[in-house]
């Protein structure tokens, strides 16, 4: 029987293979990939984490099944405490804190990255919201995935790579896909088309992120 899942990741597979042969995540599994590079990503994801937990909440918010309001309650508040300490931890390894990252401010992607998705998350329809955020959880969920297999000859890289590659994230990620295709089942064509036409936008940026942080991205003026 055709899941829904299958056919989204048909939509966004093609921004996934790009991805995946990036310099930034090739660089990562070989150790090539410069540290001042990991280091600017680490700043910016800093920057976008507590909006995307907000977006998770705002999504939760919008959930008409109680199962799935506690799911991204439950996702929002874990990304706050999980992910905000992996990242104090990663920013200390560059000897840093939140207030260094604070000053070095958001580069373009990541604003507007967090912006498009408060914007569908408060403004559109659970659908809508809900297939704005898929991709951050799938995708860091597949490419985890991917370089569990090689993991990194840097220790940090591989610390990264264990993190999005692991058990536990894996089990997170397939819980909010079986709540796609189960939402997805009872939505009319014209509904599924704006959900998937969001997850394509936010495929995107996961790949305009990583690019934005091999490039050092900052405001050109």
């Amino acid at each position: 029987m055709s899941r829904f899942r299958d056919e989204l990741w048909r939509v966004v597979d093609g921004v996934y293979g790009r991805i995946l042969v990036h310099p930034f995540l090739t660089g990562l599994t070989d150790g090539t990939l410069p540290r001042e590079v990991f280091r600017h990503f680490v700043v910016q994801e800093t920057h976008f984490l507590p909006d995307y937990a907000r977006a998770l909440a705002a999504c939760g918010v919008r959930a008409t099944s109680p199962a799935a309001v506690q799911r991204f309650a439950a996702d929002s508040a874990r990304t706050v405490e999980v992910e905000h300490s992996l990242h104090v931890e990663l920013l200390a390894a560059f000897g840093l804190d939140q207030d260094d990252a604070r000053r070095a401010g958001a580069a373009p992607t990541t604003v507007g990255y967090a912006s498009y998705l408060l914007r569908v998350c408060h403004l559109g329809t659970f659908p809508e919201a809900l297939g704005a955020i898929v991709p951050c959880y799938w995708i860091y969920a597949r490419v985890g995935e991917a370089l569990l297999e090689q993991s990194s000859p840097d220790p940090l890289y591989a610390w990264w790579i264990e993190t999005y590659g692991g058990e536990h994230y894996q089990e997170t990620v397939a819980g909010v896909l079986d709540l796609l295709d189960e939402v997805a089942a009872t939505l009319p064509e014209a509904d599924r088309a704006r959900l998937r036409g969001h997850a394509l936008t936010t495929a995107r940026y996961e790949w305009l992120f990583w690019d934005a942080a091999w490039r050092r991205e900052s405001w050109p003026i």
